[in-house]
């Protein structure tokens, strides 16, 4: 009797479904299939840091010879590298601002004492992420140069100079926040702090002096 029942529901259900065995949920089907593949291979290259950023320095490589080669696409040049520049910033940025945990004590901070607990930088964009937006963005942009809608004719060193502009302010603010709350973008391997030991020991020495 339930066997007949579920029969029954699964049949209305499939009679239901418009879209099965049509070519829309074959390309369904297909494009899911795709992207899956696309994810276990993006995840089997995290580990692999060197190896991704040399690939991403061959894709880099392969764009700037192209818009040499054709000397044009400026505009989109320009406007790659305005994008890299914001992603710079979040990378070398902390997720939680300081200014923002100064008027709030929620969320983690960096250690200032040597017996504060030591916490590593935790990026507003993480590495991975930072990695697979510039190399998506050099690939878009290479792309581009194939349609000469995008070759818009402008004075090339002009661009150049403004973005040399905004990159040097962009990097002494970013240079200036960092001196100013005391923190570096990078954690190198887990560091510990011997407060308890520091402790411990000077205890230890106070044990052997005389007492009166």
């Amino acid at each position: 009797m339930d066997a007949g029942a579920a029969g029954v529901g699964l049949a209305a259900a499939a009679a239901d479904d418009p879209f099965k065995g049509s070519p829309f949920a074959a390309i369904s089907d297909w494009s899911y299939g795709v992207s899956r593949r696309y994810q276990h291979v993006l995840d089997r290259t995290t580990p692999h840091v060197l190896h991704r950023w040399l690939a991403c320095l061959g894709v880099a490589l392969v764009y700037v010879i192209r818009v040499y080669l054709v000397q044009g696409f400026y505009v989109v040049s320009y406007g790659l590298g305005i994008y890299i520049l914001n992603l710079l910033i979040g990378f070398l940025s902390p997720q939680v601002d300081p200014e923002i945990h100064d008027l709030s004590s929620d969320g983690p901070s960096l250690p200032t004492r040597g017996s504060d607990e030591f916490r590593p930088f935790v990026r507003r964009l993480p590495e991975f992420k930072f990695w697979y937006s510039i190399a998506k963005a050099f690939c878009i942009a290479f792309v581009m140069t194939f349609f000469s809608a995008f070759d818009v004719p402008v004075f090339w060193p002009i661009l150049l100079f403004y973005w040399v502009v905004l990159f040097v302010l962009t990097m002494r603010r970013q240079i200036v926040h960092m001196i100013k709350y005391k923190y570096v973008p990078f954690s190198f391997g887990k560091q510990r702090y011997d407060g308890k030991k520091a402790s411990s020991s000077s205890t230890e020495t106070a044990g052997l002096l005389p007492r009166d």
